[in-house]
């Protein structure tokens, strides 16, 4: 067998490991130099240079091998604690893990970090059953929707993921979408997140001269052409030690901008309290009045980002102080007002699609981008296959199984079967020899094969897209687990190891959006009624409802559930976090025909209207909403679909004068007259 260089440091990683977990003591350079398959021919200096290299590897694979120094001869001795190589027990329910396994299959397709969930779960299910196809029945329906998740995005991101745990500058050219220019930008990237289906990274922009104001943000979808590195040196920079990733995610509209944040204060309306303090109380603070009103102190860097925010409660927030947050939210309304005044402006129809057009083949699922580490793989194979040995000395095992696990094609697995029997303890003792006979392999454990019958701790690869995974699907799993996220997490994070993922954020708090998930899957998987106490943004209201649930999906916006609503006698779709509290029924109900073709449409469809964006707002409109289409003067028009008229009216109102209902005319006043009123309630609020 004809070793390439990377299958030779492979072999050599996996071999230095096995011989110091094999000594269980600590030993000397000379020792390992010595023992340890692929040193041993190496010059001193040679050896010094790959052995320390071999060395920072493994530890940003999250295996430390500790240095000490003899007390008597100096030397410096290195050794491998099991404790900090194995993974240590983790008392998972059956649910939980079924919980965790389900998320992989939701995400499979939809998610970058696919790959290295699947091997982390594999860890995780040693030994325990592990569904070869998805649970289906057992799961509510689900539907993960990230329109803007495409195979190139995918690409950048397996690269920035790189760039990031190796710590190497990267260059690409950039689209600013506030300016529609486009320039090359050097950064050192710091931390990828994702929110509701769309990426963002960020780090310091080298181009930039001035040093203090380098850290910078940028949406990976507005990369253009190819992510290079800027430098061949292993490593480029170090992340700061300060640096935390969720304080980047978890920031409101309104404090994305750089810049010093001043103090809005906001009224809230009694019936808003809960959902301005379940939704945006971490943004700041919330004092509730005795009548159950509240006033909303929150810091903000962007204007017109707060007054949009403002503006898309419908009436149900008013601005109070600063004078430039009222006097910035009344120009808005009077924006609003002005735009709907007289006769619409005159819009081209958009094109009718052909009747014969073909609409292409259907998107393939395709694995995720970002691919695991080949020594953690290799490392989850080894033990796997001494666990199907157990205390015998052998055992078969398919190789379609193999396979399917962990995802490797026929020659795949026989190269990396080809390089586990090399691995070895030195003195001549291996861990394993393999061998592939009529489509099964034939796995005899060698003398110390026992030591690696248990999973290594988890990659920080494969740590990041657990807690990627838990980020985009906490809800449904505490639901699937039958218990909470909270719990699920705890347990999962014991198997990390003791690495932090400052470039990971943690997964977002989601306790009440999690309780109704709970409720809603409940009620979707069992055929049960549900009862729900939904503010309503049609009637500006609570209302109590009785709903069959059926789907329940996440899109750019949030989680969301497809119902036949009782109480209205008709399908509706409801805002999971508009939600304030969920009962399951003890009744059942009978799936009805109507609601078999559920699709990503607005539930209760009322009609649909033709919207004009404003240029300074098309763009946006251009990148993320669906059929949108360029309009004279670098404006935009679409056809926006709408459940209730009230709904259109506060999505209109949030983009302060930059939207205009062309049609229907019924719409395009109940936005006129809206904004009159709240208008003139913002001028009330103000007198006082």
């Amino acid at each position: 067998m004809v070793l390439t260089h990377d299958a030779d440091k492979l072999i050599r990683q996996l071999s230095l490991v096995a011989y110091l977990m094999a000594e269980q003591r600590p030993v000397t350079a000379r020792d390992v130099k010595t023992h340890v398959e692929g040193y041993s021919d190496m010059g001193d200096e040679a050896f010094a240079r790959r052995y320390y290299a071999d060395r920072r590897e493994l530890q940003d694979l999250g295996i430390p091998i500790a240095s000490s120094r003899d007390e008597f001869t100096s030397e410096e001795l290195y050794s491998l604690r099991e404790e900090q190589y194995f993974l240590p027990p983790i008392e998972l329910t059956d649910d939980e893990l079924a919980a965790l396994q389900t998320s992989f299959y939701l995400l499979e397709g939809q998610f970058a970090y696919a790959e290295p969930l699947r091997l982390a779960l594999q860890n995780l299910a040693l030994g325990r059953a592990w569904p070869g196809t998805d649970p289906g029945p057992k799961t509510a329906p689900v539907e993960l929707l990230a329109p803007l998740y495409t195979d190139e995005i995918a690409a950048r991101l397996a690269k920035l993921e790189q760039a990031i745990s190796k710590q190497r500058t990267v260059k690409f050219r950039y689209w600013t979408i506030t300016s529609d220019s486009e320039a090359e930008r050097t950064v050192n990237p710091y931390g990828l997140w994702e929110t509701n289906g769309i990426w963002y990274v960020v780090g310091d922009d080298l181009e930039r001269d001035d040093e203090d104001d380098r850290r910078r943000t940028f949406r990976v979808s507005r990369i253009r052409g190819e992510i290079k590195f800027a430098t061949r040196r292993e490593r480029d920079f170090r992340i700061p030690a300060d640096f935390n990733v969720t304080a980047y995610r978890d920031r409101p509209p309104w404090k994305l901008s750089a810049g010093d944040a001043e103090k809005a204060v906001i009224e809230v309306s009694a019936d808003a309290t809960w959902l301005v303090e379940r939704l945006y109380g971490a943004y700041g603070e919330v004092e509730e009045l005795p009548d159950g009103s509240a006033r909303y102190t929150t810091p903000y860097s962007d204007l017109a980002a707060l007054s949009a925010w403002i503006l898309s409660l419908g009436g149900r927030a008013h601005p109070v102080e600063p004078d430039a947050v009222v006097d910035a939210v009344a120009a808005d309304l009077q924006a609003v007002i002005d735009a709907h005044t007289g006769d619409p402006r005159a819009v081209p129809a958009a094109p009718a699609p052909a009747e014969d057009a073909d609409p292409g083949p259907a998107p393939v699922r395709t694995p995720g981008p970002v691919a695991p580490e080949r020594f953690a793989l290799l490392q989850a194979l080894l033990a796997f296959l001494l666990a199907r040995c157990g205390d015998a000395a052998s055992a078969r095992v398919e190789s379609n199984e193999l396979q399917e696990r962990f995802r490797l094609s026929a020659q795949e697995l026989q190269e990396s079967l080809d390089l586990l029997n090399l691995v070895n303890f030195g003195g001549g003792c291996y861990a394993v020899y393999c061998a592939t006979e009529n489509g099964h392999v034939i796995v005899d454990k060698e003398l110390y094969g026992d030591t690696f019958r248990r999973p290594a701790r988890l990659s920080p690869l494969e740590a990041k897209a657990l807690l990627r995974a838990l980020d985009v699907v906490a809800p449904l799993v505490a639901a699937e687990a039958h218990t909470t996220l909270a719990a699920v997490r705890e347990r999962v994070e014991a198997s990390f190891g003791s690495y932090a993922l400052a470039d990971t954020p943690a997964p977002q708090e989601t306790d009440a959006e999690e309780h109704a998930v709970t409720v809603l899957s409940a009620g979707v998987r069992d055929r049960r009624l549900v009862e729900i106490t939904y503010l309503s943004r049609s009637s500006n209201e609570f209302s109590t409802r009785t709903v069959e649930p059926y789907l329940l999906r996440r899109d750019d916006r949030g989680w969301y559930v497809e119902t036949w609503d009782r109480s209205r006698d008709g399908r509706r779709t409801f805002r999971v976090g508009y939600i304030k509290d969920a009962q399951l029924s003890s009744s059942a109900y009978e799936p009805r025909p109507e609601m078999a073709d559920l699709d990503h449409s607005l539930g209760g469809k009322v009609g649909i209207a033709r919207i004009w964006f404003a240029p300074e707002r098309a763009r946006w409109e251009l990148e993320g909403r669906a059929g949108a289409q360029p309009a004279r003067g670098g404006a935009a028009v679409a056809d926006v679909t709408y459940g209730s008229r009230e709904w259109l009216v506060s999505e209109i109102l949030r983009y302060r004068g930059q939207a205009e209902v062309i049609e229907p005319a019924a719409v395009r006043t109940q936005v006129r007259r809206s904004a009159e009123q709240l208008l003139r309630g913002i001028s009330r609020v103000a007198v006082r």
